[in-house]
């Protein structure tokens, strides 16, 4: 994730987003308000690892093994916590972290606390996490708390977008050849349409770019496609929600791979993408400024979310009567 999400905490400094300085009450109550209610359990531990990450690098030199060395961890330990990969379980490792970083207010020592406590709570797919492509519960985690959401897809249908039918038409045609559970099949199904969620709920902005191509694809059948062709316009409809299609026949740039950028109120955007058995997840400001740009060029050059509608019911007229 990147270096400079956070800064650390000077005494009596609650969090605040990075390239910030200290809020005033004001400022601060108003953030909270706005994130209060959506920071999950993957928000936090990753937001947890940033502030831990700042900490240990207010003294020049001192290494993540170093730390794991002095205190006893195990030698990846912190590496994989700043990162946001895994938990800190035991509230006596934090309380080590803190005196060994020197955090003294109480203030700020209550807040780490607290963050590190709510973010042991159980996520809605956790059941279910080993049904989950490598990275997908990271992801899943952070989409829900995101208040901007963009996605690029080349192949099928974003996620966030995929009529119930429709999810259930991919699944089915990629059981056998790529050996999946009927289980795992519907979990795919039910996680799709729980996702969805973010867009009924407006609490976040979502931006989808589709080519032509992936919707002149077939799935499932041509009324399979119908639905999803609706869907996809009553999505569009909706104030939190914009749709655009790269015709086939427009001469411009289209990114070779699906990705999607997820961006928060406290937190640097991160950028994920999907292969076969995976999904990636980058936060570097390089590679998010990547994707970023690739995906203003295609907004910029694709038809506008007011012309969806109208490139759907053609593509329906002639595909499909």
């Amino acid at each position: 994730m990147p270096d400079s999400e956070l800064k650390p905490l000077s005494a009596g400094q609650i969090l605040c987003p990075a390239g910030l300085g200290p809020r005033s009450d004001e400022q601060n109550t108003e953030v909270r308000g706005q994130v209060a209610a959506r920071r999950g359990p993957t928000y936090l531990r990753v937001m947890l690892g940033k502030e831990l990450r700042a900490l240990r690098e207010r003294v020049p030199g001192r290494t993540a093994e170093g730390v794991s060395t002095a205190l006893g961890f195990s030698r990846s330990k912190i590496s994989r916590v700043e990162a946001g990969d895994i938990p800190l379980p035991k509230l006596g490792d934090l309380e080590k972290l803190m005196d060994y970083y020197e955090v003294r207010d109480l203030d700020d020592r209550a807040e780490l606390l607290k963050m590190q406590r709510d973010s042991l709570s159980k996520e809605p797919f956790t059941s279910y996490r080993n049904l989950l492509p490598s990275g997908m519960p990271m992801y899943l985690g952070l989409e829900r708390d995101a208040i901007k959401v963009r996605g690029y897809e080349n192949n099928v249908v974003h996620g966030l977008l995929q009529e119930k039918s429709y999810a259930k038409a991919l699944g089915a045609s990629a059981k056998v050849v790529e050996e999946r559970t009927t289980e795992f099949v519907e979990q795919g199904v039910r996680t799709r349409m729980e996702r969805k969620n973010l867009i009924s709920s407006g609490d976040a902005e979502v931006h989808i770019i589709l080519t032509e191509s992936t919707l002149r694809t077939v799935v499932g059948s041509p009324d399979v496609m119908r639905a999803q062709y609706a869907e996809i316009i009553r999505l569009n409809d909706l104030d939190n929600v914009e749709v655009q299609i790269i015709p086939e026949d427009l001469p411009t740039y289209r990114a070779a791979f699906n990705f999607t950028v997820l961006e928060f109120v406290d937190l640097a955007p991160v950028v994920q993408s999907d292969s076969a058995k995976a999904t990636t997840m980058w936060s570097k400001d390089s590679d998010v400024g990547q994707y970023q740009r690739q995906f203003d060029a295609m907004v910029k050059a694709a038809p506008g979310p007011n012309q969806t509608p109208q490139i759907l019911h053609a593509l329906e007229k002639k595909l499909w009567t």
